[in-house]
C-alpha cells in the first residue's frame, strides 16, 4: 500500500494516455459483456430444461400437430409420470414487432409440469375460472404495461381474427435463467373458438419418473406411435432447446472468435502504453535502483500499474454492460432472458487483470532487468 501514491503519479502523469487506455479496455470489456448475455439468452432454454421432461412432437415437423388422444396413451407408458400439452397461437399485439410467445395450454396439467413458474393460488384460481383468462410471464406484463384484471386484444395469424383475454395471473421464475415473457391462455378456448385444427395440440411434454430412463422412456413413446399418421419424435427438453440454438448457428464459436480478437487487441493496446511509460521512465528506473529500490519492487511498481489500468477499464466496461442488460431484451422479445450474471462479471474482470498481467510482463521484465549504469547513462 505504500507505493499505491507513487503509482498513482506515474498513472496521471500522461492523462490523456492512461484515460484512452483505460476507455478502450472499458469498450472491450462492455462488448465482451454484452456477447456472453446474448450468448447466455440463445442458450437459456438449454441451462434451465427439465432433467426429467421429455418433448414429444410430431415426427415430420414441429409445426405439424399431434393427436389429442395421444396424452392418455402416453400417461400408460411406462415411467411416465404425467403428460401435458401446449399449441403455438402465434398471434400479435398492437405491432408485428411486439413479438412474445403464446400458447394455449392444458390447464389441468401444464402447471404440475412446469413449478419453476411461480403463481399465487389465487391468481391461478382465477385464471381456470374465466375461459377467456391468460397467464402472463412479468417480463412481458412490464414490458407492455399489463396487470391482472386487463383485457388484452390479439390478431390471430394462425387462426385468423380479433381474439381477446383477461389477464387473470402474471408469473415470475425461480430461477435467473427462466423465460418470463410467455402468454397463457386455455386451449378449450382455443379448441372451441377455431375454425379448423380441432383435435389437434402442438406437442407433449412428458414427466419421467426417473430422468435415467429418459432414453428408454422416449424409445417407447416413438415405439408406440410409429407406423401411424401421427409418428412422433421424443427427446430431452434439454436436447430440444439445444436444437432450437443449433438452427442460429454456431453462435458460441462466433463469440469465442470475437473475443479472442477482442482480447489479442487489448494486449496490444495494454502492452503498448506500457511499455511507452517504461521507456520514458529509464532514467527514474536507474535513479530508483540508485537509492536502494531493488529489482522486484522495480517489477512490482510497473506491474501494479498495468493490473490497476485493467483493473479500472475491466470495472467500467463490465459495469456499464451490466447497466444496459438491467434495461432488458433490447430486441423486443427475441432474447427473453437476458442478464449478465455476477459470475460472467467476474469472468470479465478475471480476463482484464489477465490481460493487464500479460500486457506489463514484458515492460516489467525490462525494467527489473534494467542496470544502473545503463539507465543513468540517459539521464
Amino acid at each position: 500500500m505504500k507505493y499505491l501514491p507513487f503509482i498513482f503519479r506515474n498513472l496521471f502523469r500522461r492523462k490523456t494516455r492512461t484515460i484512452l487506455t483505460i476507455g478502450s479496455i472499458a469498450v472491450a470489456l462492455f462488448l465482451f459483456g454484452l456477447l456472453v448475455t446474448i450468448e447466455t439468452a440463445l442458450n437459456a432454454g438449454v441451462d434451465v430444461a427439465g432433467v426429467d421432461r421429455l418433448i414429444v412432437r410430431n415426427k415430420t415437423s414441429l409445426i405439424m400437430p399431434l393427436p389429442l388422444s395421444y396424452q392418455e396413451r402416453l400417461r400408460q407408458i411406462d415411467n411416465v409420470t404425467e403428460a401435458t400439452f401446449a399449441t403455438w397461437f402465434g398471434a400479435i399485439y398492437q405491432d408485428p414487432k411486439n413479438f412474445f410467445p403464446q400458447f394455449a395450454i392444458d390447464t389441468g396439467t401444464y402447471r404440475t409440469l412446469f413449478p419453476e413458474f411461480q403463481i399465487s393460488d389465487d391468481q391461478w384460481q382465477a385464471f381456470l375460472a374465466d375461459r377467456e383468462g391468460a397467464v402472463v410471464g412479468k417480463v412481458t406484463a412490464e414490458r407492455f404495461g399489463w396487470k391482472v384484471g386487463d383485457r388484452i386484444p390479439l390478431q390471430g395469424t394462425i387462426w385468423t381474427g380479433n381474439w381477446e383475454f383477461n389477464i387473470r395471473a402474471i408469473y415470475e421464475g425461480s430461477r435467473a435463467g427462466d423465460d418470463e415473457s410467455q402468454f397463457w391462455f386455455h386451449w378449450k378456448f382455443l379448441e372451441e373458438s377455431r375454425p379448423w385444427g380441432k383435435g389437434t395440440v402442438g406437442w407433449y411434454t412428458v414427466k419421467v419418473s426417473d430422468p435415467d430412463n429418459s432414453v428408454a422412456v422416449s424409445q417407447a413413446i416413438d415405439r408406440e406411435f410409429s407406423n401411424s399418421a401421427y409418428e412422433t419424435s421424443t427427446e430431452t427438453e434439454q436436447a430440444f432447446a439445444a436444437g432450437f440454438a443449433k438452427q442460429i448457428g454456431n453462435i458460441r464459436m462466433l463469440i469465442m472468435s470475437i473475443g479472442a480478437v477482442v482480447l489479442f487487441t487489448l494486449l496490444l493496446v495494454t502492452g503498448n502504453t506500457m511499455a511507452m511509460a517504461v521507456r520514458e521512465r529509464v532514467p527514474e528506473i536507474g535513479v530508483l535502483k540508485t537509492l536502494g529500490f531493488g529489482d522486484k519492487t522495480v517489477l512490482f511498481l510497473v506491474l501494479a500499474e498495468s493490473l490497476l489500468i485493467a483493473a479500472v477499464g475491466g470495472l467500467l466496461g463490465i459495469g456499464m454492460a451490466k447497466l444496459f442488460t438491467m434495461g432488458g431484451d433490447p430486441t423486443g422479445g427475441m432474447l427473453p432472458v437476458f442478464y449478465l450474471s455476477t459470475g460472467e462479471m467476474l469472468f470479465g474482470i478475471g480476463i482484464a487483470l489477465l490481460v493487464g498481467l500479460a500486457a506489463g510482463s514484458i515492460p516489467a521484465l525490462t525494467a527489473m532487468n534494467l542496470r544502473i549504469v545503463d539507465a543513468l547513462r540517459r539521464v
